[in-house]
């Protein structure tokens, strides 16, 4: 870490909190002591395979203004919905549940008619993750029912592990179910080629024109060559455009804690996007710090 980058991520970490609430779009909550194990993450992982429990998360993000969280499912067990539904029924600071239906496949509609009653579920992830595609699934007609009875549901579909191919899967599922919210995670942490950039380019202008869609400008840390730099600079150029292309109401916070506890501490994940809105206006910094979210999962106040 160069001096500048240590004195940018100590001012991060002493940052003060925002003044508005701030809602994180992209939490996981899992327990590797329970019966059988857990998926995710590995159990010799040394940072990120502690327990992960709601008051574990207040305890680093709450100085920081933090008033909630969306759970996103680390878990490809259908029954550890249930097992996140639980932990948040008890505790207010969960605001709601991105859960993992298995789309494409048998029982779809009866596991969504299940979690769906209960008012935290508000949506699923398929992406590229558990051996699933999305792209690949387009041409599968049982999938693309599902999500349209995710949308009757007025739930929304969050993607995973972001590439070209995915983005482009996105749009054309948009065409085919146009009242489908999508949001996309994580997308900063795209890799690309220089000459896949002309691809994303016109992907992103694609995006724009889509208000059903969202964005999350989360894992925007990365480690390059062994190295995490913690100064915006570094940074900016990937926000901008991923900004300018969503618009100011569909861009979301998310912090993929405890995923980010490799990379920094939750002061250092919030602290580079609050330094980044920090020359935007109020409104546009509690649009993307909280109210987008409202819009995108449809979570209620608890």
């Amino acid at each position: 870490m160069t001096r500048r980058s240590f004195l940018l991520s100590a001012a991060a970490a002493t940052a003060a909190p925002l003044p508005f609430p701030v809602i994180d779009t992209h939490i996981h909550l899992f327990d590797p002591r329970r019966p059988g194990g857990i998926p995710w993450p590995p159990a010799d992982d040394p940072i990120r395979s502690k327990p992960t429990y709601p008051d574990r998360f207040r305890s680093v993000s709450s100085a920081h203004g933090v008033a909630g969280a969306i759970v996103v499912e680390c878990s490809p067990r259908i029954e550890d919905n249930q097992w996140v539904l639980d932990i948040a029924s008890e505790d207010k600071s969960v605001v709601g549940l991105v859960g993992f239906l298995d789309a494409g496949k048998p029982g779809f509609g009866t596991d969504l008619e299940r979690y769906a009653k209960n008012p935290l579920f508000r949506g699923i992830r398929y992406g590229n993750l558990w051996g699933r595609n999305l792209a690949e699934q387009l041409g599968n007609s049982r999938f693309i029912d599902d999500m349209r009875l995710v949308a009757s549901a007025d739930l929304s579909l969050d993607t995973a592990n972001p590439n070209l191919e995915l983005l482009e899967g996105m749009l054309r599922l948009s065409d085919r179910v146009s009242d489908l919210r999508m949001v996309v995670d994580h997308l900063p942490k795209i890799q690309l080629q220089d000459s896949q950039r002309p691809r994303y380019e016109r992907i992103l202008a694609d995006f724009s024109a889509r208000p059903q869609t969202y964005v999350k400008i989360s894992a925007v840390l990365l480690n390059r060559g062994g190295r995490v730099s913690y100064d915006l600079e570094d940074y900016r150029a990937t926000i901008d455009q991923i900004a300018d292309a969503f618009g100011d109401d569909r861009v979301l916070f998310g912090s993929d804690w405890p995923n980010s506890d490799p990379l920094g501490s939750y002061a250092q994940v919030i602290g580079i996007v609050q330094e980044y809105f920090a020359g935007k206006s109020r409104q546009q910094q509690e649009q993307y710090f909280r109210l987008n979210s409202k819009a995108a999962y449809r979570w209620t106040e608890r």
